[in-house]
């Protein structure tokens, strides 16, 4: 890159918000796995964007589409329909339990969405007094006020003047305190079916199908946030497929558009009869470009061999992760499903993830933190071997120069 075209890091502190503390270096392309900055330097990306960018960046499908929309239609608003985005409600019915679909921009706004229906259900069908929402300590679900509110991360909720009522949370995979809680005025159970910022950590699976029974026993909802976990990451489509539970209402977003802004909000024909014209609307939720996207990626994740290699990929990670373990032994366990792993950090290396994070940076790997133990990985779910054998190699160079400080 010419010096001309080079920005500097230091612009992000005079003209952006400072609600982010991003790293120094800035990306200038990226390809597969890889990204380059503007000084050239490459970087084996395990991060992917936040579980975003699921197949890799620039993958062929995935400019093909765009390039192809782009020169038909950008954006019509939802006063038409349009072929791109029916294509993909359908193919999103025909890869989940749902029969109808809600466009959205984000993750947050699928969870918005979700939580709406789960509360207008409600008032239509039992009455005003069935409103309550429960949900899960260290539980995710977006930055609207109300998803916020419903995640179960005070830190992130406070402060912000008084939130939402009738909402409560409960430690996560404790099917007792759920049983206790629940009553007639319960309205939903807003859940991951793994809890990704929470710490990676995978409920057992009779908690989860003891859930949907107190759900059905209280007629109250289930709804899966499949923001993270959807979309191929834990090796099926949806990961509630592994639980033997179908929800009632599902959010996917992130790995979606697989790095273009788009989420859904999914749902039964029962239940979507109750959002009426003009209960929910948003402007660019469903705009073609987004959904022709999307549409391509869904196409492309959904095929056996993509979700088959997720699983033959969790092995390599799982095995480079534990080897890296013997020789430094600062892992306590290796976590989660999938393309979505997390090594925890054991008591003496505690509250040190984001130093891993920094570490592997200096080396030319792009980490993910979930918390303050945990080192999260969320790479494109067609990483090649090499590169992931080179991203392991990096961390491995990184780990050493931790260790020895």
């Amino acid at each position: 890159m010419t010096a001309e075209h080079k920005v500097e890091r230091k612009l992000f502190d005079e003209v952006m918000v400072p609600c982010y503390a991003p790293m120094n270096m800035i990306p200038d392309r990226g390809k597969g796995a890889r990204i380059w900055d503007q000084d050239d330097r490459e970087y084996i990306d395990f991060a992917g964007g936040i579980a975003v960018s699921c197949l890799g960046h620039c993958h062929p499908v995935m400019v093909d589409a765009l390039k192809t929309q782009a020169e038909k239609l950008w954006h019509l608003s939802n006063v038409m329909t349009n072929a791109p985005a029916l294509r993909l409600a359908k193919k999103l019915t025909e890869v989940s339990f749902a029969d109808r679909v809600f466009f959205a921009n984000s993750g947050a706004e699928a969870n918005e969405a979700a939580l709406k229906l789960a509360r207008r259900w409600a008032v239509d069908v039992h009455g005003p007094e069935k409103s309550e929402i429960i949900a899960f300590t260290q539980g995710f679900h977006g930055r609207t006020f109300f998803t916020v509110t419903v995640g179960g991360q005070a830190a992130y909720s406070d402060g912000f003047g008084p939130k939402p009522g009738d909402v409560s949370h409960l430690p996560y995979n404790d099917l007792d305190a759920l049983a206790a809680a629940m009553s007639d005025k319960t309205c939903a159970i807003m859940m991951e079916p793994l809890q990704g910022e929470g710490g990676i950590v995978t409920p057992d699976p009779a908690f989860v199908q003891g859930v949907r029974e107190l759900c059905d026993k209280h007629n109250a909802l289930l709804i899966f946030d499949e923001v993270q976990t959807g979309n191929g990451r834990t090796g099926t489509f949806y990961a509630y497929e592994q639980t033997g539970v179908t929800p009632d209402i599902l959010s996917t977003a992130k790995s979606l558009g697989g790095g273009i802004p788009i989420g859904a909000m999914l749902t039964t024909e029962k239940l979507a009869a109750h959002m009426k014209v003009g209960t929910h609307g948003s402007t660019y939720g469903g705009n073609p470009l987004a959904c022709a996207v999307a549409e391509a990626v869904v196409n492309e994740v959904s095929k056996p061999e993509v979700l088959a290699g997720v699983k033959e990929r969790e092995g390599w990670f799982r095995e480079g992760l534990e080897a890296l373990n013997a020789k430094y032994n600062m892992f306590s366990e290796i976590r989660g499903k999938g393309l979505l792993i997390g090594a925890a950090l054991n008591e003496e290396w505690k509250g040190r993830a984001r130093d891993v994070l920094l570490a592997a940076g200096e080396e030319g790997l792009l980490l993910l933190v979930a918390g303050t133990n945990v080192v999260r990985m969320t790479p494109s779910l067609v990483i090649t071997k090499e590169e992931a054998e080179e991203g392991l190699a990096r961390l491995d160079r990184a780990l050493a120069k931790l260790t020895a400080a």
